[in-house]
């Protein structure tokens, strides 16, 4: 699936994948399910979906590009 805030020739499951884990606060956690059950996607779609827009959020200019 394409996000929209990648470019139309990018998608998050083109590029290399690193497993992490995170703890959260549990009204957090609840939140992001709920979110998951309305938009029909899983928890992991979520979590990346957030994670994606925060990068874009930091780092406009640089949208779509490793950030190493």
């Amino acid at each position: 699936r394409c996000l929209s805030d990648w470019s139309s020739d990018v998608c998050s499951s083109d590029l290399p994948t690193t497993r992490t884990s995170v703890t959260i606060p549990t009204q957090i956690y609840a939140s992001l399910e709920t979110i998951a059950k309305q938009k029909k996607v899983s928890m992991a779609w979520v979590m990346r979906d957030a994670a994606e827009k925060y990068v874009s959020e930091q780092w406009p200019l640089f949208r779509g590009i490793d950030h190493e």
